[in-house]
């Protein structure tokens, strides 16, 4: 078999970034590294646990461009000059333009904390995703790891894991259940990605 290129991967993050502190204590099992962490929040955690292991970090605020777009089209200029293979959105609370997709189409990958399709899409992010979860009285809930297209949560599925949903769950209790699969699916995507084992056939992604 012929031996697999190394990925770059750039993660993106806007706050304490515990799913980067997964990749990076995992970067041992991935054909790949993590050349850099970029984020649109000055003190986003993430950005430390980036320097505290000698990734490159990057702030990169919103306001110091005219549009949205701008703001976009430097980032993508920052990832094409590191010729980044695999961008990965790791509690990242900005919306990539269409530009952006484009550029790293079938290439962007992100987590979110349910069972998509259920609670996800526009405004479902942090606690509320648990607390509108509970509120609705399912019985389980969980994660999921998938490709990233132009609407908010609606690229093919790559990885789910669940969490049984107890009587006396809190929004809190149940987002700790969340981050503990969260923590192990993201990387094992990562892993999947960059040993080129992910086939998207129609919208199914098929593990090869």
């Amino acid at each position: 078999m012929p031996q697999l290129v190394s990925k770059k991967i750039a993660v993106l993050v806007s706050g304490g970034g515990t799913n980067l502190q997964a990749l990076i204590d995992n970067q041992g099992n991935i054909n790949g590294t993590i050349d850099i962490v970029i984020s649109n929040k000055k003190d986003a955690y993430g950005l430390e646990r980036a320097r505290l292991n000698n990734i490159d970090a990057l702030y990169i605020n919103q306001k110091d461009y005219e549009s949205a777009e701008a703001f976009n089209a430097e980032i993508i200029s920052e990832l094409t000059r590191r010729n980044i293979d695999l961008v990965v959105l790791a509690g990242y609370l900005k919306i990539l333009s269409k530009d952006f997709i484009n550029c790293f189409k079938n290439r962007i990958i992100n987590i979110h904390p349910s069972l998509i399709p259920s609670f996800c899409g526009k405004g479902f992010y942090g606690l509320k995703v648990h607390e509108e979860a509970i509120k609705y009285g399912v019985k389980i809930s969980g994660a999921t790891v998938h490709f990233v297209d132009e609407d908010a949560d609606t690229g093919s599925i790559i990885l789910q894991d669940t969490v049984k949903i107890d009587d006396d769950e809190t929004a809190e209790s149940l987002q700790k259940k969340v981050l503990q699969i969260e923590h192990k699916l993201l990387p094992e995507a990562v892993r999947l990605f960059c040993e080129g084992k992910l086939h998207i056939e129609n919208r199914k992604v098929i593990v090869k």
